[in-house]
């Protein structure tokens, strides 16, 4: 049963408010202000919370601030309940992170929908979200309450490239978040001597482009699709509400992120101090990881040698080399240009 604290100074609508959910099934909780809300909220954790906006001790304003600094109930459903509906007010309260604003005198039935569709949308949130596009769906449908398949088959924001087409270059402004439906995308730099360096490597069911985004400046390294590929844009509005509009969907959109940003950051250490065959070992079982997660054992890395020695951060002779050493020493096979791991726990000793 979902539990329910209301934070209302006036009894008898505390009282009214009470019975309204307590009817529909929902266990309440309350409290008389928010001095009293807070410490309550904090020692039972409710699963949403309804409040009042002018209150002795402390306003619907303090409350919402407070709970935001407190990491247990950042993410609890929070609707203001008040006599005041000027514009201001409820662009104030939605501004600090409030998920819903209802009115008084208000009625049985809005308060009920109001609460259901947030407890779903709080429900949402919290379950794991698939890398594919079932997760951006449940993400996206979550942050701005549209039917995201509709939206997007009638707004055309599915793109296709071919391999090896650009798909954005050093330099360009962002104007959308990309979402990786089918193929393999790679971000790369390009130095004053045309040599390029992969940065990023990303795989259906990835995001890319973000740090753009989130700086809010232009692209620093281009991208294109190793292979046939197809991207879903999301518009930088919906990204931003995406972002701002709920911490809960915040957090789980960093969540999708952050294995990201530690897969690059752990590369290009890799890049910057191991030897040649180490990081030709480390760029190899990379690949084999990153698009083979179910682990096939006859898995083949099919990337021409002039992206592989990018990847690597490596001369392409070098690599070219080492992967001929790696083949006499029967830890890979190369046919028709596709390596084939045949021992990789002769690879992973190299990394030891």
């Amino acid at each position: 049963m979902k539990r329910i604290l209301i934070i209302e100074d006036n009894d008898e609508i505390r009282n009214n408010l009470s019975e309204i959910l307590q009817l529909a099934g929902y266990s309440t909780l309350t409290a008389v202000n928010g001095k009293t809300g807070i410490e309550t909220a904090i020692a039972e954790l409710p699963d949403l919370i309804i409040c009042d906006i002018s209150m002795p001790v402390l306003d619907g304003y303090g409350v919402l601030h407070l709970l935001h600094k407190n990491k247990a109930l950042r993410n609890t459903p929070f609707i203001f309940v008040s006599s005041k509906c000027e514009k201001d007010e409820i662009r104030k309260g939605m501004e600090m992170g409030s998920d819903d604003y209802i009115t008084k005198p208000f009625n049985a039935t809005e308060v009920l929908n109001s609460v259901a569709m947030r407890l779903k949308k709080a429900d949402r949130i919290k379950q794991d979200l698939a890398p594919n596009f079932k997760g951006l769906q449940s993400l996206l449908s979550a942050a701005t309450n549209k039917d995201v398949q509709k939206s997007i088959k009638e707004s055309g924001s599915i793109q296709r490239y071919q391999k090896s087409q650009e798909i954005y270059v050093k330099g360009q402004t962002p104007s959308c978040l990309y979402f990786i439906l089918k193929g393999k995308v790679r971000t790369y730099k390009r130095n004053d001597d045309g040599k390029e360096l992969i940065v990023g490597l990303y795989n259906e069911g990835d995001f890319f482009g973000y740090t753009a985004l989130l700086e809010q400046r232009a692209y620093s390294e281009n991208a294109d699709a190793l292979e046939n590929a197809e991207l879903i844009t999301i518009p930088r509005e919906d990204f931003e509400t995406l972002l701002f509009n709920n911490y809960g969907v915040l957090h789980k959109f960093m969540q999708l992120l952050s294995k990201n940003v530690t897969e690059k950051e752990e590369r290009l250490l890799g890049i910057a101090y191991d030897s040649l065959r180490k990081k030709v070992s480390t760029a190899l079982l990379f690949l084999y990881k990153k698009y083979n997660p179910s682990g096939t054992e006859k898995y083949s890395i099919e990337m021409s040698r002039d992206s592989l020695a990018a990847l690597t951060g490596v001369a392409k002779e070098s690599l070219i080399r080492t992967l001929g050493d790696f083949r006499d020493e029967k830890m890979i096979e190369i046919r028709e240009g596709a390596i084939f791991l045949i021992d990789k726990k002769k690879l992973e000793r190299i990394l030891n």
